[in-house]
């Protein structure tokens, strides 16, 4: 690890990744699930200096423990970065007991299962639309014209953002999670944006309220005493980081794989909507491809799956190779679409659960059943190459391919 001149982490190509890997190597976002498998062979957790000393745990029994040890690891870090990165609060997903429950409390509301089950049919008609808007196209990119979209409108169903607004949304994404982790310029820049961003936004609802989870916001008071204005901030500025780009690329992954198993699309689209099928094929994707990589920093000297850590290191919680782990599922490397037993830790474990799996699953069901049924036939364009994320939130960010109508 080098720092250049504009104090950026300049970082050579991983060649070990149980001793020094990277999650923005360019080798990551497509060929995680290999790198992980080949880690787990020679040991339960690796590790790096790339962002000061940091872990990479491997195996279900080894991210569950650090999942669960809110005394030894805080979420204070959510992301591996330099030690010297410039954080904000972003509650709940930062914050740990016991202030952690109250600011759950705040927005579980927004996305409880009967709140997510009445923008179903708002959902099945926006994919209907982008869909639509692809009449007379043979060749297309589904992540571009369709997948990126998706979970926008959900989130902005849900909190009040303004829709219109995407683009800059997708860009603090982008910014956040792919350069971020090596350039400080440029997480304080998102942070700085964002943040007069929603500060605008939140005195707005002040002023005129709206039935949405930005005037709940807004108004916020745990166990009687009002929320700080820097929190509330945080609240939704979760809500765009983490609410968006994991079910954009959850979604992404899915149809990426289906490109490649029309046997399996037939199998879903021969049956209604209601069929048990589609669920289980849903969180197969979920454990498959599971997006999202979470991070905590360790407090106190601690040790996991034989791997001695120290107070100050960090550590990823890297749900997606625990969902690989052969000790967890019976043939973790197959993909089955019908899978029965399928407990995966793809939403997180503990307390920090993700508070939006609600509204992804519906998303995720939603935006494969429109596709598939509109394009049963579609394939991977070969003449073009899908181009993946690396990182904290792993996924397609092109798919070029073919409709086949």
């Amino acid at each position: 690890m080098a720092y250049g001149s504009d104090d950026k982490i300049e970082s050579a190509p991983v060649k070990d990744w149980v001793n020094d890997w990277d999650w923005l190597d360019d080798g990551w976002g497509e060929n995680a699930i290999e790198i992980w498998n080949d880690v787990r062979e020679q040991c339960p957790v690796g590790s790096t200096e790339r962002y000061g000393r940091a872990f990479m745990p491997v195996t279900m029994e080894a991210v569950r423990d650090i999942a669960n040890n809110t005394e030894d690891f805080s979420s204070i870090w959510v992301n591996v970065g330099r030690p010297d990165a410039p954080r904000a609060p972003a509650p709940p997903i930062t914050s740990d007991p016991p202030d952690h429950h109250g600011h759950r409390r705040v927005i579980l509301p927004a996305f409880n299962p009967k709140a997510v089950a009445e923008i179903e049919q708002d959902m099945r008609d926006f994919c209907r639309k982008l869909i639509k808007d692809l009449d007379g196209m043979d060749a297309v990119d589904a992540a571009v014209q369709y997948t990126q979209h998706i979970p926008v409108h959900g989130i902005c169903i849900l909190t009040g953002l303004p829709e219109e607004d995407a683009d800059l949304f997708r860009d603090w994404i982008y910014k956040n999670f792919q350069l971020a982790p090596k350039d400080n310029a440029v997480r304080l820049q998102v942070l700085t944006e964002m943040t007069h961003y929603i500060d605008a936004i939140l005195k707005d609802r002040l002023v005129n309220p709206k039935d949405d989870l930005l005037t709940t916001i807004a108004t916020a008071e745990i166990d009687g005493k009002e929320v700080d204005w820097g929190i509330k901030i945080g609240y939704i500025r979760l809500q765009i980081v983490a609410g968006i780009d994991t079910t954009w690329s959850a979604i992404g992954s899915g149809l990426w794989h289906f490109a490649q198993h029309n046997d399996e699309v037939q199998r879903l689209v021969a049956v209604p909507n209601d069929d048990p099928l589609w669920n289980t094929a849903n969180e197969e994707v979920l454990r498959y491809y599971a997006p999202v990589t979470m991070a905590r920093k360790v407090i106190n000297d601690v040790e996991i799956a034989g791997c001695p850590m120290r107070a100050g290191e960090q550590t990823l919680v890297t749900f997606p190779a625990a969902n690989h782990d052969p000790a967890a599922f019976e043939d973790a490397h197959i993909f089955q679409l019908d899978r029965q037993d399928n407990r995966h830790v793809a939403f997180g474990v503990g307390i920090h659960r993700c508070a939006g799996s609600n509204l992804a699953r519906l998303e995720m069901l939603v935006a494969f059943q429109e596709w598939l049924r509109a394009f049963p036939n579609y394939s991977l364009d070969k003449s073009k190459k899908t181009t993946w994320a690396n990182g904290q939130v792993r996924g397609p960010r092109e798919i070029p391919v073919l409709l086949n109508r």
